[in-house]
Parts: structure tokens; sequence; C-alpha cells
């Protein structure tokens, strides 16, 4: 065992990080959390979600074994309806058009029920999203796009919980802590350089785990790696996710993996800030787009908004919006559907701008040509297939017909006033490429596919996974389930002889 003060050293203190804390506590191990930002903003991204998780479950008897306190009226009222292991493969399949590596996405998927109880036993509460992934139909509550459970709190109320068993268990987190190198003497990672009060100081362990996040926070890197113009985009999250896991990893000869010119990026209030702001959370996004239409600067549609549910179109329609004239869309509703756009819509620091008119309304349009609007929506209202009845609960194939960009699902004419319109840009929440990892210990490998001694990666540095898309909520639950690997894998080697090290 090493003689250092600690055994487990583990970089960042979001949601992967801790579950990699706490799993290599588990195995017995002393572990250290290095976390580069101070108390007040930390957390990583993990803090700005909304807690959604995605997993694989069979019905409600395991949603129950996961939220032991769902209370029968609750499961008379709710139609929790399946989501099979076929289900969510299909899902990462289809989305990632079948680039995501098979091995990873296996553990994903055969380990997300049981790392879901596992953290139910350590102690984390879930609740049922009812606020935003289910509709009453016939006064029952159905779920809909394989997405039925977030942590309790959101994302603020994860990171509370995770860093407050941590603490039970003895896991010591330093904060304004950040790593900028990994001790490497060529053959094994025996700890890191850490940067603390404006000192330099070199931290001992056995291992090391990754979990430090992608570098959608580094404008730089987004702009070599994503393609030009990804410096003006917003970042959703924290801004501390400069890439600092994957730059010491490749340093010492890690293999990139994965989708570099990938990320998770999407529709975000036009004038949000340059960073995520925690009094505001998740809610600068606008994803009740498929219940209206999307406008660019030409006054023209640009993106099919209804083809498919919200859940594996909103984390690549960012980048669309991206690439529009100027950088921007707006979102167009009228009373029709007013009632069904998520909260975030309601927040006080909100781009929205509404009208009794269309006329008037497309005057308040800022940067968008009036009369190709006015064109575009007519030529939509009369295009919509009115004789399909319309049913937010599934794919309900209420369509447009004639139209170059079609409404595959959900279209209504825009006609019942007042209407509201939202502006939207970009707003990036993790990149895709990252650190080639073993999918079932999470140790990484270098450039000539050996694995690296004494490192392991978890989280959102670890390529593969996610190509072009992801379906939502499988961000949380690859960070618990490689966190969870990862750090099981670091402490039971603390223990393993010195020489299989």
């Amino acid at each position: 065992m090493s003689s250092s003060e600690f055994d487990v050293i583990v970089v960042g203190a979001g949601n992967a990080a801790f579950c990699a804390a706490v799993a290599a506590r588990e195995s017995g191990a002393r572990v250290l959390v290095l976390e580069r930002a101070p108390e007040a903003e930390s957390g990583g991204n993990s803090r700005f979600t909304a807690g959604a998780i995605r997993f694989a479950y069979r019905g409600v008897e395991d949603l129950k074994a996961v939220m032991p306190d769902l209370t029968e009226n609750e499961i008379a009222n709710t139609d929790f309806g399946t989501y099979t292991t076929d289900q969510f493969y299909d899902d990462m399949f289809r989305v990632t058009r079948y680039r995501t590596d098979p091995a990873l996405c296996e553990r994903l998927v055969t380990s997300s029920f049981e790392t879901m109880k596992w953290l139910r036993a350590k102690g984390i509460r879930f609740a049922p999203i009812y606020g935003r992934q289910a509709f009453k139909v016939d006064g029952r509550f159905k779920f809909w796009g394989g997405l039925t459970v977030e942590a309790l709190g959101g994302g603020p109320g994860l990171i509370q919980q995770l860093t407050e068993i941590a603490g039970k268990q003895g896991i010591v987190v330093r904060y304004n802590s950040r790593a900028i190198n990994l001790l490497h003497d060529g053959h094994r990672v025996q700890g890191v350089r850490v940067k603390e009060g404006g000192s330099i100081r070199e931290l001992r362990a056995s291992a090391v785990v990754l979990a430090s996040g992608g570098f959608e926070s580094n404008t730089e890197w987004r702009t070599r790696y994503l393609g030009p113009g990804w410096e003006t985009a917003k970042v959703r999250g924290t801004r501390f996710n400069t890439g600092d896991g994957i730059r010491m990893a490749l340093d010492i000869g890690a293999s990139p993996y994965g989708n570099w010119s990938g990320c998770h990026a999407v529709g975000w209030d036009y004038n949000a800030p340059e960073f995520g702001d925690l009094s505001v959370g998740d809610n600068f996004q606008k994803h009740s787009y498929p219940w209206g239409i999307m406008v660019n600067a030409t006054g023209r549609r640009f993106v099919d908004e209804g083809a498919d549910f919200r859940n594996y179109t909103y984390a690549k329609y960012g980048r669309v919006i991206l690439e529009q004239p100027d950088q921007f869309a707006w979102q167009i509703f009228d009373q029709k559907v007013i009632h069904l756009l998520r909260d975030e819509y309601r927040i006080k620091r909100v781009t929205k701008v509404s009208a009794d008119t269309l006329e008037q309304l497309a005057d308040k349009l800022d940067g968008v040509d009036r009369v190709a609007f006015l064109d575009e929506i007519n030529r939509y209202n009369r295009a919509v297939r009115t004789d399909i009845t319309f049913n937010p609960n599934v794919k309900d194939g209420r369509c447009t017909d004639g139209l170059a960009i079609p409404k595959s699902n959900w279209a209504n004419r825009i006609d019942t006033g007042p209407f509201e319109a939202y502006q939207v840009g970009c707003g990036i929440t993790f990149t895709f490429g990252g650190l080639r990892i073993d999918a079932d210990t999470g140790q990484v490998f270098d450039t000539d596919l050996a694995p690296i001694p004494g490192l392991y990666a978890a989280g959102e540095l670890v390529g593969g996974l996610f190509f072009f898309n992801y379906p939502g909520g499988t961000g949380l639950i690859s960070g618990s389930v490689f966190g969870r690997v990862a750090g099981t894998s670091a402490g039971a080697a603390v223990t393993a002889p010195a020489a299989s090290r």
C-alpha cells in the first residue's frame, strides 16, 4: 500500500467523481477529492442539471426499489410504463447513429438499474419527474421518452446528498485545489501535482481517478475541436470544465477517443450569461419547441421540431441553432399550446415577446425578416394535417404536407393569439470527445491501447459513448455507472500486489 496519506485521489467533485470516491472508500481505500472550484461553485456540471437520470426498469416494482417512498396513490394515478434494456440499447444506437462503443454501451445499459439501487442504498433519494416528463391522460399521469426519475432537489440536491454521504464516510474534499499534472514515472501514475492557494505541491497516491468534466468551458479547445463559431456558444454549466483531466492524461500518453468534434448543445436563452448561473440553474434552456415552430433570421424554419420526443433531439439542436445566420432562432407558440410549455418559459430572466396578432409579433422579432416570417407562417399553417388528432403524449403523426422541412409530429396551426416568441442561441452542456477507458475497470488506455497502471476515468471526459447526439438523462447515469466502476477498481488496486499494478 502507498505510504502517502491517501490511497486514491479523485480529481473533480461532480456526480461521477463522488460515485468514484464512495466506491473506492467502499473498497477500503483512503480517498481524497480535489475540486478546482471554490465550495460555493463546486459540483461541476452535475450541480447545474435538472437531475433527470435514465436507467432500464421493467415496471413499477423496479421503480419502487429506487423510490421506496412512492405512494400507493401515485402508483394508482400514474402509468410509469417500462424502459427495458432493449429500449435503452435502441435509443443509444439510434441517436448516436450506431457509433456508440459497444462495450461501454453494454456496461452502461446493463449496470444502470443496479447502480441506481446502489445509489439509493447509499442514501440518494429520487422522485418521479411529474413536472417535465408526464402528461395527464384520462385522469392519469403518463410518462414518455423513457425518462421517469430525477434526483430529489435536482442537480443541486444530488450534489448536496453526495457531499454529505462522502463526509460521513470519511472522504476528504479539498476545494480551490486544481490538479495540473499527473505524477508519472513512465510506467504508472503515482499521484498528482496540485495548485492550492498560490503554491504547487505533489500529492502521492496508489491510484488517480479523473472525473473533472469535458472541455466545454475552454473557448480555445471548443474552437479547435468543435469548429469555428463555437467560441460564441454559451456554457450551460460550470466555468471550471476546461479539459484539465483530459490534458493531463494526454500529456502522459493516454489515448484520445470518441466524437471530439461533437457535443451536447441545446437551445439556450439568447441573453443568458457566458457561464451557468446557479441562481437560475437549468432554466435558461427552452425545450418546448416540439409544440411550436422555430425560425431563423431569414424568417424560415430550419429543423423538424417534431422529429422525435424532446429527449432525443434537444441535445443536437443547439448546434443547428449555432449554424443559423447570426446564430439565433425564435421559438413561436400560440395560445393552444401555451399551457404545455415547461416551467423554464416562465422565469423572470427570459428573452420573450408577445403580441395579439402575427403581424404585431413579426414587428417584435429582433433580427428576423418580417415579410419572410409571415410568409413562412402562412405556408406552414396551410400544410398542417388538421385531420390527425393532436396528442402530446405520443408521437402522434400530426404532420405537415408539402414542406421542404416537414414537421413530423405535434403540428398545430399557429393562428390563435395572443402569440408568444422566445429567442434562443446555443448553450453547450458537455463535449463528447475524451479518453479511452476499459469498460469493465474504468482504467485509462494509452495510445498503444495498453492500460495505464494507476489511472482511471469517469464522467464527461470518457470518450466513445456519445456521438452526434445523446438521450436525455444519460449523462448522470453514465457518470454514476463509470464512477462506481472506476472507484471500485482504483480501490481494489490499492491492496493489489505491487507486481500486478
